[in-house]
């Protein structure tokens, strides 16, 4: 069954450090929220408030202190490890730095190549099917030689992003997917996230500082202020809470 929904149950997390002392910095407390399906949850709130350490704990790269991540009404750290990670397959996460995110000593080609062979697709298929995937995002074969810092910032997300696509995803977390991007390739890439959601439904979980942004693309928005929700609700209803940057 196919996840239809993803949902934050009251998760906090917090570090603990020092050798004879037990302290701990506490970076997120009871964060709830839902990401629906054909929907866009807006997350945002100022640097360093827990945003990406909320998205990492989501695709399970990191365990939370306390809550759990629900698919299909069951929580993923009480799962067989196998079973757990078949779901998380279906959660994606395209990162801020794109270009950072594919291996610098590998092609376009080779990177993708290497994403086609581990989810099991034949030799023979490979190569039509990265196209097929590489078409979506606007983007040809004519990058297939290249290396990630020899194309520019936009086409590196792209990039990124027919990777995920290629693992046929429910759900992307998308982390300030256009901070390091000019304004008009920023739009670009916002009108193509707009696009393949429309066409495939996915569940969008936007991660900004960019309060504009997040009213434009999100369906509904949860604000954070020192690792708690301060807001949740929809656009129409979102004012800027003073104490953000």
């Amino acid at each position: 069954m196919l996840p239809i929904s993803v949902i934050v149950d009251n998760i906090s997390k917090s570090y603990k450090y020092g050798i004879f002392t037990k302290n701990e910095d506490l970076i997120l407390s009871d964060v709830s929220l839902e990401i629906i399906k054909g929907k866009t949850v807006g997350l945002v709130g100022p640097s360093g408030v827990g945003k990406t350490t909320l998205a990492k704990i989501i695709i399970g790269l990191e365990r939370p202190t306390k809550g759990g991540i629900l698919v299909n009404n069951s929580n993923i750290w009480n799962m067989p490890k196998d079973e757990r990670l078949k779901t998380l397959r279906t959660i994606q996460m395209v990162f801020q730095d794109s270009q950072g995110s594919l291996n610098p000593k590998k092609t376009i080609e080779q990177s993708l190549y290497e994403t086609a062979k581990l989810i099991g697709i034949q030799k023979t298929d490979r190569k039509s099917f990265i196209l097929e995937h590489l078409e979506k995002v606007g983007l040809s074969s004519d990058i297939f030689c290249r290396y990630p810092h020899q194309i520019s910032g936009g086409q590196n997300q792209r990039v990124a992003l027919a990777r995920i696509l290629l693992v046929d995803p429910e759900y992307i977390l998308l982390d300030e997917p256009t901070s390091a991007l000019d304004i008009a390739v920023q739009a670009q890439i916002l009108a193509l996230l707009k696009n393949l959601q429309k066409e495939m439904k996915f569940g969008y979980l936007l991660i900004s500082h960019n309060t504009p942004l997040i009213k434009h693309m999100s369906d509904n928005i949860v604000a954070l202020k020192e690792g708690s929700v301060v807001f949740k609700g929809p656009p129409k209803k979102y004012c800027q809470i003073t104490t953000m940057e």
